[in-house]
Protein backbone atom coordinates (compact mmCIF):
# COMPACT_ATOMS: atom_id res chain seq x y z
CA UNK A 1 0.00 0.00 0.00
CA UNK A 2 2.90 2.61 0.81
CA UNK A 3 4.34 1.84 -2.27
CA UNK A 4 1.14 2.66 -4.18
CA UNK A 5 0.55 6.28 -2.40
CA UNK A 6 4.14 6.94 -2.94
CA UNK A 7 3.94 6.70 -6.30
CA UNK A 8 0.70 8.26 -6.68
CA UNK A 9 2.30 11.18 -5.21
CA UNK A 10 4.84 11.18 -7.26
CA UNK A 11 2.43 11.52 -10.63
CA UNK A 12 0.72 14.00 -8.52
CA UNK A 13 3.56 16.19 -8.10
CA UNK A 14 5.01 15.74 -11.69
CA UNK A 15 1.59 16.09 -13.33
CA UNK A 16 1.38 19.51 -10.96
CA UNK A 17 4.43 20.68 -12.23
CA UNK A 18 3.61 19.75 -16.04
CA UNK A 19 0.48 21.44 -15.24
CA UNK A 20 2.60 24.58 -14.26
CA UNK A 21 4.98 24.61 -16.99
CA UNK A 22 2.46 24.68 -19.51
CA UNK A 23 0.39 27.29 -18.39
CA UNK A 24 3.09 29.20 -17.42
CA UNK A 25 5.97 28.80 -19.86
CA UNK A 26 4.97 26.49 -23.00
CA UNK A 27 1.52 28.92 -23.66
CA UNK A 28 2.79 32.17 -23.49
CA UNK A 29 6.08 30.90 -25.89
CA UNK A 30 3.51 29.62 -28.05
CA UNK A 31 1.61 32.12 -28.37
CA UNK A 32 3.96 35.07 -27.89
CA UNK A 33 6.71 34.17 -29.41
CA UNK A 34 5.35 31.90 -32.15
CA UNK A 35 6.89 28.71 -30.51
CA UNK A 36 4.68 25.99 -30.18
CA UNK A 37 6.92 23.42 -30.14
CA UNK A 38 7.34 23.31 -26.06
CA UNK A 39 3.34 22.93 -26.15
CA UNK A 40 3.68 20.00 -28.45
CA UNK A 41 6.34 18.47 -26.01
CA UNK A 42 5.10 19.35 -22.37
CA UNK A 43 1.28 19.13 -23.75
CA UNK A 44 2.24 15.44 -24.51
CA UNK A 45 3.74 14.80 -21.08
CA UNK A 46 1.08 16.35 -19.38
CA UNK A 47 -1.90 14.37 -20.75
CA UNK A 48 0.35 11.41 -19.89
CA UNK A 49 0.69 12.50 -16.30
CA UNK A 50 -2.97 13.79 -16.17
CA UNK A 51 -4.43 10.06 -17.60
CA UNK A 52 -1.95 8.66 -14.99
CA UNK A 53 -3.09 10.57 -11.69
CA UNK A 54 -6.59 10.24 -12.66
CA UNK A 55 -6.05 6.48 -12.90
CA UNK A 56 -4.10 6.13 -9.41
CA UNK A 57 -6.50 8.24 -7.56
CA UNK A 58 -9.58 5.80 -9.03
CA UNK A 59 -7.27 2.88 -8.25
CA UNK A 60 -6.40 4.10 -4.37
CA UNK A 61 -9.84 5.18 -3.60
CA UNK A 62 -10.68 2.00 -1.92
CA UNK A 63 -7.47 1.20 -0.43
CA UNK A 64 -6.69 5.11 1.19
CA UNK A 65 -10.43 5.16 2.17
CA UNK A 66 -12.17 8.58 0.56
CA UNK A 67 -15.58 8.85 0.43
CA UNK A 68 -17.21 9.63 -2.82
CA UNK A 69 -16.81 13.62 -2.41
CA UNK A 70 -12.77 13.36 -1.22
CA UNK A 71 -12.74 11.29 -4.57
CA UNK A 72 -14.53 13.80 -6.74
CA UNK A 73 -12.03 16.69 -4.83
CA UNK A 74 -8.89 14.66 -5.55
CA UNK A 75 -9.94 14.53 -9.42
CA UNK A 76 -11.08 18.03 -9.33
CA UNK A 77 -7.80 19.37 -8.20
CA UNK A 78 -6.40 17.70 -11.15
CA UNK A 79 -7.70 20.24 -13.61
CA UNK A 80 -6.72 23.64 -11.30
CA UNK A 81 -3.36 25.02 -11.31
CA UNK A 82 -1.82 23.77 -7.93
CA UNK A 83 -4.83 21.64 -7.46
CA UNK A 84 -2.38 18.29 -7.25
CA UNK A 85 -0.09 20.08 -4.76
CA UNK A 86 -3.07 20.78 -2.59
CA UNK A 87 -4.03 16.73 -3.07
CA UNK A 88 -0.26 15.86 -2.14
CA UNK A 89 0.20 17.28 1.09
CA UNK A 90 -3.76 16.78 2.20
CA UNK A 91 -4.57 13.45 1.36
CA UNK A 92 -1.39 11.39 0.94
Amino acid sequence: MEKKKKIFKWVSILEGLSFLLLLFIAMPLKYMFDKPAMVENIGMAHGLLFIAYVLGAIYLFRPMNWNFKELSLILACSLVPFGPFYVERKYL
